[in-house]
């Protein structure tokens, strides 16, 4: 079974997991202990690759190995007076009814997740009605089709004692597949984004699985937590060894998000978050709580950069969230999960050059607000990183700001950009590998940009994140 056993931000360097990964085609598969930092550059017939070449032998791994679900729907059938706008009870989404909203969206997506949990070796994306986006698959581990997400350094938890790695998994079902399909057709072989191409469908819910390297007892938070297996390469004080092996992730956050232009008129979309709680009753589906949602980034509110924080219009946090996942919360309390990487523990002030230390510098929205046809603006509140430090604006300044703005998803970050509707996945991770894949002067500019922030990435970190 992909299930090992059902027991019933963040280094901020680490969000940038969305566009460097593996190289692990043909030859270039890693050996025992070599870890690699390029671009995931796939052949241009890998647009719906499956996962990496790596994969485990049936010694190591019996069971199916994850299949990649791209058959995009052509037609969408309208989302009419859904379920979780009638928990708002005819009332804007707020404090009173907002965690009302969340359990609501749990609930309607539970019948075609759960048998991801209940039934993990006979679970499919497609089976499921689910679909993945293209262009990752060099970057996907082979059993659960999971790539790196967010990583968080040791310490960054009161309860994390070592470096912890993220893996994540996204499903958009079939009214958000039907964007999807838009822009990448049938063959993936061309990048539409004309006409709104990339806007998403009123309706549309993208769920992301988010699971940890660091289990129980080394993370002790994350006791009962359900467990899975992914074939990769970073090693752990549980698993110190080195290439690829077999190793065990729990599961500890869920990301659903949707196009809910009712409830959310200013930017399109609510972000809920929901993470594990092992102190909560029932069952492993049960203990994934609600850790808060967000429709917008605040941006009337300028907030200090410690707590006591004034109160926020557009993010509710769940006051009885197990206490590790709000020590990642971002700006000034806004919503950001334990695996989300809104918190810097280190990053320098462009203009004075002051030191900050937890610096709470993003948000769920404001990371993607970004996600455009080219990666000209970097996730965080500064500029791309060009020396071994992580400078951002002054926190509150105009600059900082552009990253805290109420946009509506056809409204670039850039001017001259096209606009991806929040889709951070879809332009940092399926378009950049497209481009790495299509040379062209544009895509040169884009993947040195990439490349500089590997570079950081390496020099900056001591956790064995490198591949």
């Amino acid at each position: 079974m992909k299930k090992i056993s059902t027991l019933s931000a963040t280094s901020l360097i680490l969000l940038i997991v969305a566009f460097i990964a593996y190289s692990c085609s043909g030859n270039n598969k890693p050996q025992e202990g070599e870890t690699k930092a390029d671009l995931a550059v796939s052949g241009k017939n890998d647009a719906f690759l499956n996962h990496r070449d790596s994969v485990p032998s049936p010694q190591q791994y019996s069971d199916s190995l994850f299949k990649l679900s791209h058959d995009y729907p052509t037609t969408f059938k309208p989302v009419i007076n859904p379920s979780w706008q009638k928990a708002l009870n005819g009332q804007p989404i707020s404090d009173k009814n907002a965690i009302a909203y969340m359990d609501s969206l749990k609930s309607y997506v539970a019948p075609n997740v759960l048998p991801f949990f209940s039934d993990n070796k006979n679970w499919t994306s497609a089976k499921y009605g689910w679909f993945n986006e293209p262009w990752v698959g060099a970057q996907r581990e082979a059993i659960l089709g999971t790539y790196l997400g967010n990583g968080n350094p040791a310490n960054m938890f009161k309860t994390l004692k070592e470096d912890e790695a993220g893996y994540a998994l996204v499903l958009y079902d079939s009214v958000a597949a039907y964007t999807v399909g838009q822009i990448w057709g049938k063959t993936g072989q061309k990048v539409n984004l004309a006409n709104d191409a990339a806007q998403f469908k009123e309706g549309s819910v993208i769920v992301k699985f988010a699971f940890s390297n660091v289990n129980y007892p080394q993370w002790p938070v994350m006791k009962n937590a359900q467990t899975f297996s992914v074939y990769d390469t970073i090693p752990t004080k549980e698993n110190p060894k080195k290439g690829y092996q077999v190793r065990k992730v729990s599961f500890f956050q869920m990301d659903i998000i949707v196009k809910d232009s009712k409830t959310s008129p200013k930017t399109g979309w609510v972000y809920s978050t929901f993470v594990y709680d092992m102190d909560a009753p029932g069952s492993g589906w049960d203990k994934m709580v609600p850790l808060g949602a967000m429709w917008g980034d605040d941006p009337g509110i300028n907030s200090p950069l410690i707590p006591p924080y004034p109160k926020l219009a557009e993010t509710v946090i769940n006051p009885k969230a197990p206490a590790y996942s709000t020590e990642t919360l971002g700006w000034g309390g806004r919503l950001s999960g334990p695996n989300d990487g809104a918190v810097a523990q280190v990053a320098f002030d462009i203009n004075s050059g002051k030191k900050y230390t937890n610096l709470a510098l993003s948000s769920c929205m404001s990371c993607h607000s970004p996600a455009q046809d080219s990666f000209n603006s970097f996730l965080l509140p500064g500029p791309f990183p060009s020396s071994d430090s992580l400078k951002v604006y002054t926190p509150g300044s105009p600059n900082w700001n552009l990253w805290f703005q109420d946009n509506y998803g056809n409204v670039p970050f850039d001017k001259g950009q096209v606009a991806m509707d929040y889709d951070m996945v879809m332009a940092f991770k399926s378009v950049l590998a497209y481009q790495a894949a299509h040379p062209s002067a544009q895509s040169k500019l884009l993947q040195t940009k990439a490349a500089a922030v590997a570079r950081f990435r390496r020099h900056n970190t001591n956790s064995r994140f490198w591949h």
